[in-house]
């Protein structure tokens, strides 16, 4: 079997509306791979875009033998593209990165071999060092709040949660894969489904560069997106970090406040307020254990 039916890394690039710059990111992502000695195919994949992206992708498909060209029907966000991409890679390593020319993939070499090297590693991130999106004036703040909560409740150290540029061992990712969102909380996704479940990721700084082309990212929509999906993924991973912070907080109140202020004011009556507070601690928290049942008892 040849080389390109049985490589080694499979690069998943999503496509969307970059004419001006996607075959110059293909020039250099095959350029670095060739010059690696990896055995490699790029699975470059437009999803349904509305310029010329797919036409030069087709057009330059017979200068580049390691890559494929695949095309959507319809718009399916990163994530989609990530997830099939993944699951019909040919290679043992799969990289994931971007056509923005935002991420410097004459590094993806790099990645490869530290999860070469190193077993005990399942994922490498490329940890940004600068924030070049848009929006950077909110988007700085907002995505440092959703790292902070994300660490708390993975109880590790993050340094960048939504990296687009990361490679890892498909076999490791292959039960997630069902998890990923189809926008760009993706990232997000498969970092936290590592990190809940005691994969190794390995953080590889970075420098990060001006997009080229026209930014995708809905600074309000994605924000709040990227928010829902850390809680999704620790949920459905640890619910007890979720769920029992609260529960406990609500019947200590409830009985701090019972024994003081309401015992003072009536001894013989609690307020209804301390009562609903006591119950919903109660309640939350029972929950809290029952969906850490569920989650233990599944077979992934």
């Amino acid at each position: 079997m040849s080389d390109v039916e049985n490589p080694y890394v499979t690069i998943v690039l999503p496509c969307y509306n970059e004419q001006d710059h996607v075959i110059d990111e293909v020039e250099r992502i095959c350029a670095a791979m060739d010059d690696s000695g990896y055995t490699y195919e790029l699975l470059a994949v437009d999803d349904c875009s509305t310029d010329e992206t797919l036409a030069r992708l087709r057009e330059a498909a017979p200068r580049f033998p390691h890559m494929r060209v695949k095309a959507f029907h319809r718009n399916g966000g990163s994530g989609t593209v990530r997830r099939i991409g993944t699951q019909e890679a040919r290679g043992e390593i799969v990289v994931w990165t971007d056509a923005d020319m935002t991420y410097p993939n004459e590094r993806i070499p790099e990645l490869v071999q530290l999860l070469e090297k190193d077993s005990t590693i399942d994922q490498v991130v490329g940890a940004r060092t600068s924030e070049e999106g848009s929006h950077k004036v909110l988007r700085v703040p907002a995505k440092w709040f959703i790292r902070k909560v994300a660490e708390h409740l993975a109880g590790q150290k993050i340094p960048d949660l939504n990296s687009g540029l990361r490679a890892f061992r498909k076999s490791v990712a292959k039960p997630y894969l069902r998890l990923l969102p189809p926008g760009f909380s993706c990232v997000t996704t498969i970092t936290l489904a590592f990190l809940s479940n005691q994969h190794d990721v390995y953080y590889l700084p970075i420098e990060y560069a001006k997009r080229a082309g026209k930014s995708k990212f809905s600074f309000v929509s994605d924000a709040y997106r990227y928010i829902l999906q850390v809680l999704r993924m620790i949920m459905y991973f640890n619910p007890l970090k979720v769920l029992m912070p609260p529960a406990i907080w609500l019947v200590v109140i409830a009985v701090v406040k019972g024994l003081t202020w309401d015992m003072i004011k009536d001894p013989f009556s609690l307020a209804q307020n301390t009562v609903t507070m006591f119950v919903s601690g109660l309640i939350i928290g029972s929950m809290a254990l029952l969906a850490d049942l569920i989650v233990r008892s599944r077979d992934h």
